[in-house]
């Protein structure tokens, strides 16, 4: 006759109590585990976006708008270097693909081209070589006219950096909506992956996705009526505008950005105390909060407008300094578009737009056929190797 140890025994009943503890979560209802004990297991396995269904999404980086920026932030950079050392210079403009200036004297060309190669950068071109290429060809493609061109390398690693950020943000913007195991993965160059099984809302989720949620903070021109903005007569260094309803609240805009939304370090949403309605409420890092104080303390009882996206969300007057580094934004929202709104602010904004390629929403349906066939089958399995262990061991053991 066998004999087993009383230990041996009693660790084999212990685990497979606690494996059946473990495994009841899974047969009963969400409702049914938050009215048990704390104490008590209460994780259930997530299932995946076969079984549950949920959002499939296939976004694709708009590669373009990732140079272009890097285009215009160089056209700047071109026009202070040589402003500041006294060149002068005319036809300065940015295409899709190059930046190209003419120099009026050409005595100073070679002076210009030694000022100008101090803004290409180096790029590693291997990760084990201590060699490296530059990101900008700058040459004189003309007599008098300087030519600064992104490598092909300077473009790849652009691309393939923004899609890598790109990434890490979506990851954040879907956390915050509380979602559990969601797939977000990198197809091809520029395109983005998202399955989130469970989600019962993907029109929220394609909201949230696809706005890029660069805010900016930016004196309105009050030198120039909306009647001549709209009529062509607008400063240089201002824009027109519009709000988010469209074309029915245009806004005269200084194109400085004070403050940008990169120094937020928190966003809330929240309730006025006045109106009762939905806000967000803000907090700026050490210097943007100063920089923040500084511009509402210059520009009392002028319009200060909120930014996103190149639409006007809120063109409130400062009617006092802002010297606590925080602030809140008031656009007549409701409860879930101030709460994404803020969702938006924390995640950062996208370092180029993203547009949706390919989307598909998975019904519960098929995933719950495939669960009742899985039921049945270990019903059938367990009492199989029952019948065949009463066999075996029962008439032949």
């Amino acid at each position: 006759m066998l004999f087993f140890a009383r230990w041996k025994i009693i660790l084999t009943v212990v685990v497979s109590v606690m494996g059946v503890l473990f495994a009841l979560p899974n047969f009963v209802s969400q409702s049914t585990l938050s009215a048990l004990p704390s104490w008590l297991p209460a994780q259930q396995i997530n299932l995946g976006l076969d079984l549950r269904g949920g959002s499939h999404l296939l976004l694709e980086v708009e590669s373009q708008a990732v140079i272009s920026e890097r285009m215009d932030n160089l056209k700047g950079d071109v026009r202070g270097v040589l402003r500041g050392e006294g060149i002068g210079y005319t036809g300065l403009r940015a295409t899709d693909s190059e930046v190209r200036v003419r120099i009026r004297d050409t005595a100073e060309m070679e002076k210009a081209l030694d000022l100008l190669q101090a803004l290409s950068v180096p790029i590693q071109t291997n990760l084990f070589s201590a060699t490296s290429a530059r990101d900008l060809i700058i040459e004189e493609s003309e007599p008098g006219i300087v030519t600064l061109v992104l490598t092909e390398l300077a473009v790849e690693q652009r691309v393939r950096s923004a899609v890598e950020q790109s990434i890490e943000i979506v990851r954040r913007r879907i956390d915050e909506l509380g979602t559990t195991e969601p797939t977000i993965q990198r197809q091809g160059v520029d395109r983005i992956l998202v399955q989130v099984p469970g989600l019962d809302d993907p029109e929220r989720l394609k909201e949230l996705l696809g706005k890029t949620a660069k805010l900016a903070f930016r004196l309105v021109d009050i030198s120039v009526g909306i009647d001549q903005a709209l009529e062509g007569r607008i400063p240089a260094d201002s824009e027109l505008i519009y709000g988010e309803d469209g074309e029915i609240e245009p806004y005269v805009v200084k194109r400085r950005v004070m403050v940008s939304g990169e120094d937020l370090v928190d966003a809330q949403p929240g309730f006025s105390q006045q109106t009762n309605e939905p806000i967000v409420t803000f907090r700026f890092d050490t210097s943007g909060g100063r920089r923040f104080g500084q511009v509402t303390q210059a520009n009392v009882n002028r319009p200060f407008a909120i930014v996103l996206d190149n639409k006007v969300i809120s063109a409130p007057v400062i009617r006092e300094p802002i010297l606590g580094g925080t602030g809140q934004i008031s656009g007549g929202f409701t409860v879930q578009e101030a709460n994404d709104l803020a969702i938006l602010l924390r995640a950062g904004a996208l370092p180029a737009p993203m547009q949706i390629l390919e989307e598909r929403t998975v019904g519960p349906g098929l995933g719950a056929d495939s669960i009742a066939a899985g039921e049945i089958a270990a019903i059938i399995g367990a009492i199989a190797v029952l019948a065949f262990m009463i066999v075996a061991y029962g008439l032949f053991g």
